[in-house]
């Protein structure tokens, strides 16, 4: 059987990197170009140097009419610039990991696997959510979709470095992250729009405000977020809707003990801890911003689309230690 040929626009960034790491052992795909103006002509495992021994790729300017699946991991503002000037067939499924198509225009539909299975399998233009984004939504989906969520909802979370991405600024280079925690964005993180578009789709009463604390974390990868909410139930009750919810998830896991983001790291899990104390319902989850948060759900998107497994590829083990 063929395997399925695909093509990566922006590939020698963070998320781009961890696409080509993925596909490379996808047992139902094959890598038919990565593109990268800046690093053109180079050898893949030049600039991914951890792929030495793993793929004899190099780096392209062209869009190759062979790749029946293209994954656009482009700053955010350059994919609609790049499909406005590149024709791309309709037939070519298009998964787009900036973002610029969040908001479903231009025939883009709205990339959270767990909460929009069947516009995913219905659709060739898939917007992959953002990486908080995703945190807290698979933190919040079943409480907003049980109506639960009646007054503002309080959200800190806290991101590893490369969530910024792969060029330095003065808020994500080594020497100033090191040793160092900050807050950005307090209230306005550009995320919340996608967010609440969700919830409204969710739940059509919903008119809550998300008051989001974000944080820049001294570490490099992961996600850890803390939501809470008034809430008149028992935990048991909370869990079960949970429990029910992610029923057929293949990444969604509730956990009984507290959890850390080592659990999740180098994986495409997330994982969720409920509490009930003084009237709220507090919910922490845990996600790689690299993987659930970026190439692996671009990757889950697809399976699903395609109709395979969901978690086909992405079968990884998170660090122990």
């Amino acid at each position: 059987m063929d395997k399925l040929k695909i093509g990566i626009v922006g590939a020698a960034g963070y998320a781009g990197g961890e696409l080509i790491r993925l596909l490379l052992h996808h047992p139902k795909a094959e890598i038919d170009f990565v593109l990268s103006n800046s690093q053109n002509g180079k050898k893949v495992s030049e600039v991914h140097t951890d792929l030495i021994g793993e793929t004899d790729l190099v780096f392209t300017q062209s869009l190759k009419e062979s790749a029946q699946v293209i994954f656009l991991a482009l700053p955010h503002g350059r994919s609609q610039q790049f499909l406005h000037e590149n024709k791309i067939a309709d037939q070519v499924l298009v998964i787009d990991l900036s973002t610029d198509f969040r908001d479903e225009k231009e025939d883009f539909v709205y990339g959270l696997t767990e909460v929009f299975p069947d516009k995913i399998k219905s659709s060739k233009r898939i917007a992959n959510p953002g990486c908080f984004a995703t945190a807290i939504q698979l933190a919040l989906a079943p409480a907003v979709a049980q109506s639960w969520t009646k007054q503002s909802i309080h959200v800190s979370g806290i991101t590893g470095s490369t969530g910024a991405g792969v060029i330095p600024s003065d808020t994500t280079h080594f020497s100033w992250r090191n040793q160092n925690i900050s807050s950005y964005k307090l209230f306005e993180h550009q995320h919340l729009h996608e967010v609440k578009q969700t919830f409204t789709q969710l739940d059509s009463y919903f008119k809550e405000e998300i008051l989001f604390v974000p944080y820049r974390g001294n570490f490099s990868r992961g996600i850890l977020t803390t939501v809470y909410f008034p809430f008149e139930g028992k935990l048991e009750d909370a869990k079960k809707e949970f429990i029910k919810y992610y029923k057929s998830s293949s990444f969604v896991h509730i956990s009984d003990d507290l959890i850390d983001l080592k659990q999740v790291v180098n994986t495409n899990k997330c994982l969720l801890h409920l509490e009930v104390t003084s009237g709220q319902l507090i919910i922490t989850s845990i996600i790689d911003n690299l993987l659930k948060g970026a190439a692996g759900q671009a990757v889950q998107n697809m399976n699903l689309h395609l109709g395979w497994e969901e978690n086909l590829g992405l079968q990884l083990k998170a660090n122990a230690y």
